[in-house]
C-alpha cells in the first residue's frame, strides 16, 4: 500500500486528547481517513500500515480496532482491513435526525425566556463581511459549535449526546463543505438569517431555515465529496504509473 498526500488543508484528527501513544495513532490514522490519504474500500494489512505510520503493531492494531468499532474500518479475518465505503444513504439518515433535533431545539429557543446563548452566537456569525472567518479549519469548528449551541441550549442531556454523536459520524463529509469560498459565504448569510428569526421568535421561519440550510449542505457536501474523491483517486493512479 502506497499512501498518497492529500491536497486538501490538513483537519482537526479528533476531539480526544492523545495522552497514549495508540490514542495518537488513533488520530493519525483516522486524519488518513478524512482526508482521503486513506481511500474508502482501500484495503490494507497491519504490516504495511505499520510501516508508514512508523509505529508497532500493538498501539497500531488498539488503534484499527477503535475506528472499527467506530465504523471507519471493516475487518476480514486472514486477509486484512479495509478503509468503510461511504453511505451516503446512512448520512441521509444522520441528517434527517439531525434536522428533527435542530427544529426541535430551535423551536424550544424561540419560546425561551432567557436565551444568554444567542448573544453568544451573535457576536460569532452576524458581524460585517469583512470581519468573517475565513480559514477552513476555523469555520468547520464555529460552524459544528454553532449548531451544537443550538441543541445544548434546550437543557436535555440526551438530545445534546444524540446529536454530538451525529456530528461525529458526519464529520468525515460535512467538513469539506467549507473548502470552498462560496460555502463559507453562505454559511456566514444562512446562520445569520437563522438567528435573526430565533431572536424575534418567529418560530416557524427559523424552523424553515434550519432545514433548508442543513438539506443544502448536505446535498453540497455530496456533490464536494464526490469530486474529492475523483481527485484523490486520481493523484493515486498517477503516483501508481510513475517509475519505481
Amino acid at each position: 500500500m502506497k499512501l498518497v498526500a492529500s491536497s486538501s488543508p490538513v483537519l482537526p484528527p479528533t476531539a480526544l486528547p492523545a495522552t497514549t501513544l495508540a490514542e495518537r495513532v488513533y488520530a493519525q490514522i483516522k486524519q488518513l481517513i478524512f482526508d482521503f490519504v486513506l481511500l474508502p474500500g482501500d484495503r490494507f494489512s497491519e504490516s504495511d500500515l505499520a510501516n508508514q505510520v512508523q509505529v508497532s503493531r500493538t498501539p497500531l492494531r488498539q488503534a484499527l480496532q477503535r475506528l472499527q468499532r467506530e465504523g471507519f474500518l471493516l475487518v476480514f479475518p486472514k486477509s486484512g482491513w479495509q478503509v468503510a465505503p461511504l453511505d451516503f444513504d446512512a448520512f441521509d439518515q444522520l441528517y434527517d435526525l439531525r434536522i428533527l433535533l435542530e427544529t426541535h431545539a430551535v423551536a424550544r429557543l424561540c419560546e425561551a425566556e432567557v436565551r444568554p446563548v444567542l448573544d453568544e452566537l451573535a457576536a460569532v456569525w452576524l458581524i460585517p463581511p469583512g470581519e468573517r472567518a475565513q480559514a477552513f479549519l476555523t469555520v468547520d469548528r464555529l460552524d459544528e459549535a454553532f449548531h451544537a449551541a443550538l441543541v445544548r441550549a434546550t437543557g436535555n442531556d440526551e438530545m445534546t449526546r444524540v446529536h454530538a454523536d451525529i456530528t461525529e459520524r458526519i464529520r468525515i463529509i460535512r467538513r469539506l463543505d467549507f473548502t470552498k469560498p462560496q460555502r463559507v459565504e453562505a454559511t456566514y448569510n444562512e446562520h445569520a438569517t437563522i438567528l435573526r428569526a430565533i431572536t424575534r421568535r418567529r418560530a416557524d421561519e427559523a424552523q424553515r431555515l434550519l432545514r433548508a440550510h442543513i438539506e443544502h449542505s448536505k446535498l453540497e457536501v455530496r456533490r464536494i465529496t464526490i469530486e474529492t474523491l475523483y481527485h484523490a483517486r486520481q493523484r493515486l493512479a498517477e503516483v501508481r504509473e510513475q517509475p519505481g
